[in-house]
């Protein structure tokens, strides 16, 4: 037991002391204290207790030189990764058409990861079983024996962490779906389930720009257009977990019509799914894909690229919105051809700087550190950031 029922103080030391290695791993038991301002004491009941739990490990330290060959050896702590006995966290982001599943490490790195593709349309029952045997199977071949912390799964829409429930998730066609109920009686292991563009944003937080500790704002334009917004560490969620529906975001200079009856709405102008019809529109791809357009255009093709730009503009501007109204550190933009090709991205950046020219400056707009990683990540770390937060498991 890390604390006394009631005593939230060695729960906070806990968490300190694991973020300080996190950071800075490998690092002398000894240096820990002068990095986080824990007592030599509290620093050695924390990680003896963490590394009896199997989150540190000691690691060989570097040959000794002549300044330290005579004290005493100092064994570096880190995070216990290594490939014997390294606890993994499974991951699940359910998209419209395809799912991922991903193993991650402590220090966020994705260590295995398959894309399940399935039928669009497919009912909550349909999917999750699918999905849930699937993850199974992908979790007893990649996970080598090493213990598995839980799983985190991750998912457009409107979705309460708190309750495991996705309250709506319009373009999937859910409603009130006990996702973290379902997939634990299934799975067998813990499950945590938050909306995707908060768990791209608690995996910047924790493993990716420092920046973003600061401030930052999180833009997800897929089939489902979300957004988040934290500050000091913490990603908000609003009353009942509904903030960050920027569906119907007004893209300046876009007329585009939206389902909801007006015209130029960010998910209209900009989504997988309006870019995959226009791309079929125009006889780019045949059938409505945003990875074949981004091969097409990869591979020559001037249309595809044509679109995939126009897009990225889009993005930019209502980047620009939200960088005026919140003024983060740091805006990350999760948009599949940005994060394959900087060239989209730098797209983005400019049109964002033309309609708002003090808002965008140099490293103010980035993709996700994890890159194409990025989803198998962000839904690991739904399960990874409560860790971090509590090792004990206990608040």
């Amino acid at each position: 037991m890390l604390r006394r029922a009631g005593d939230g103080r060695a729960v906070a030391n806990a968490a300190t002391v694991l973020r300080t290695v996190l950071d800075h791993g490998p690092v002398a038991r000894s240096a820990v204290s002068g990095l986080c301002g824990l007592s030599p004491a509290a620093v050695s009941r924390q990680t003896t207790l963490l590394v009896r739990r199997g989150l540190l490990r000691e690691v060989p330290a570097p040959p000794a030189g002549p300044a330290t060959a005579a004290g005493r050896p100092r064994i570096p702590l880190d995070l216990h990764t290594g490939a014997v006995g390294g606890p993994l966290a499974g991951s699940l982001h359910i998209g419209v058409r395809a799912c991922v599943l991903g193993l991650v490490d402590l220090r966020g790195q994705v260590l295995a990861r398959r894309a399940l593709p399935h039928e669009e349309g497919l009912g909550a029952d349909r999917l999750l079983g699918l999905a849930a045997a699937e993850l199974e199977r992908f979790l007893a071949e990649f996970g080598g024996g090493r213990p598995l912390l839980g799983v985190g799964a991750a998912l457009g829409g409107w979705v309460r962490p708190d309750t495991g429930t996705v309250v709506r998730h319009a373009a999937l066609g859910w409603r009130d779906v006990p996702l973290a109920d379902v997939l634990t009686r299934a799975l067998g292991v813990a499950v945590r389930v938050d909306n995707h563009a908060r768990a791209v944003g608690h995996a910047e937080i924790l493993f990716g720009h420092p920046q973003a500790r600061r401030s930052l704002v999180h833009l997800f334009i897929g089939n489902v257009v979300d957004a988040a917004f934290g500050i000091e560490g913490a990603v908000h969620q609003g009353p009942g977990a509904a903030a960050g529906d920027v569906a119907h975001l007004p893209v300046p200079g876009s007329t585009v019509p939206c389902a909801c009856g007006r015209t130029g709405c960010l998910q209209a102008t900009a989504s997988d799914t309006a870019l995959g019809a226009e791309a079929v529109r125009r006889g780019i791809v045949p059938e409505p894909s945003v990875m074949l357009v981004v091969d097409a255009a990869a591979t020559g093709d001037p249309r595809a690229d044509a679109l995939l730009r126009e897009r990225a503009r889009a993005v930019g501007r209502a980047a620009a919105l939200l960088l005026d109204v919140f003024n983060p550190a740091v805006m990350v933009v999760s948009e599949l051809s940005s994060v394959l090709h900087e060239g989209y991205l730098d797209d983005i950046r400019a049109a964002a700087a033309e309609l708002s020219p003090g808002s965008a400056g140099p490293g103010r707009i980035v993709a996700p550190h994890a890159g194409p990683a990025v989803l198998p990540q962000a839904a690991a770390t739904v399960l990874l950031g409560p860790l971090f937060r509590d090792p004990a498991g206990l608040s």
